[in-house]
């Protein structure tokens, strides 16, 4: 397993992080998510990225009993604090001093630790002044109840004024964790050059595209029983912008690349998206071990010129690439 830096930090993350958004703690059972767990350790991945949200909460609790006896120091551990928890009162979401706090302790408490290595504003907060959510997350650091400070699917302008506040109260944000795939590129323009120049890394989420491209999904085809786009939890929802014939026809064309470079086509996605330098790793989940056996295999696999140039022309126009969507996809208010 290979580690990248995590932005300008001396800190080094696995660059591929096993993260439990959509499976534990809701698809997935505990017994099945605990050896997934096992099998990512075993697999040489340290970080592990999960939500307060998550489930709830109860895919922190997962993720803390999956660590238990695990040195500590071996591995890092990444959450977030945004969206509504507990009975979703009017203090339970967003940005605030209350709720950061609040959620800080709720965390280290599920993930049976001291403090979380990475700790990420899940969502910019409208209804809260930054500065009270900088002052907050600085906190938090002098405490000792996080290391470092990151966000999530925030904008080129937000991470910018974020950072300049950040340096004025004595740390830094290391990075930003957004969606990012061969097919949903629209980091690139904006995020990814401002984050390079300002020191933050690229931790990325569904890198095979809600599995999308692993090519299960067929055109013309029923979706398979008890995959994602069957979930009606919430997998249905956030893949469905890819459950496009044209798309599923362009993703079948990626088989051939993925053949003659004896990887899978999770592999390949997977690989792809390490391929850019301003990404420190990309989050893989599994709803069976064998799952992060096979993903993990991307890690320092290095695809030519030749290669991503082959994906983009097998891809060609179904590609999001606007860098518009990640401000017109952030929330307009507080969650409640």
């Amino acid at each position: 397993m290979k580690h990248r830096y995590l932005g300008n930090s001396g800190l080094k993350v696995s660059e591929i992080c096993f993260g439990n958004w959509l499976t534990h703690g809701s698809q997935v059972e505990n017994e099945t998510a605990l050896k997934c767990i096992r099998a990512a350790l075993d697999a040489g991945i340290t970080s592990f990225d999960t939500a307060d949200a998550y489930a709830n909460t109860a895919a922190e609790k997962v993720l803390g009993d999956g660590l238990k006896g695990e040195r500590r120091e071996s591995v890092e551990i990444f959450t977030k604090v945004y969206w509504p928890t507990g009975p979703k009162g009017p203090n339970d979401a967003g940005l605030s001093r209350k709720h950061i706090m609040e959620s800080i302790n709720g965390s280290l408490k599920r993930l049976r630790t001291d403090y979380v290595d990475l700790y990420q504003a899940h969502r910019y907060d409208v209804e809260t002044p930054l500065e009270e959510t900088m002052q907050a997350f600085a906190d938090v650091v002098r405490q000792g109840k996080a290391l470092y400070i990151g966000v999530s699917e925030w904008d080129a302008n937000q991470i910018r004024e974020a950072h300049g506040m950040a340096k004025q109260l004595g740390f830094q944000l290391v990075s930003n964790q957004p969606q990012y795939s061969m097919l949903w590129r629209v980091i690139e323009e904006w995020v990814v050059p401002t984050s390079a120049e300002l020191g933050l890394s690229q931790v990325c989420w569904s890198p095979v595209a809600q599995g999308v491209l692993t090519g299960k999904y067929l055109p013309g085809q029923p979706v398979p029983k008890n995959s994602r786009a069957t979930d009606a939890k919430g997998g249905a929802t956030t893949i469905q912008r890819f459950m496009d014939d044209t798309v599923l026809e362009r993703v079948q064309a990626l088989r051939p690349i993925a053949d003659e470079l004896d990887l899978t086509m999770a592999q390949l996605a997977v690989a792809w998206v390490l391929q850019n330098p301003n990404v420190a790793c990309a989050i893989i989940g599994a709803s069976r071990p064998r799952q992060v056996n096979e993903n993990v295999a991307a890690s320092g696999v290095v695809l030519t010129p030749a290669v991503m140039s082959r994906i983009d022309d097998a891809l060609g126009d179904v590609v999001v690439r606007n860098p518009m969507l990640t401000a017109e996809n952030s929330p307009k208010g507080r969650p409640s």
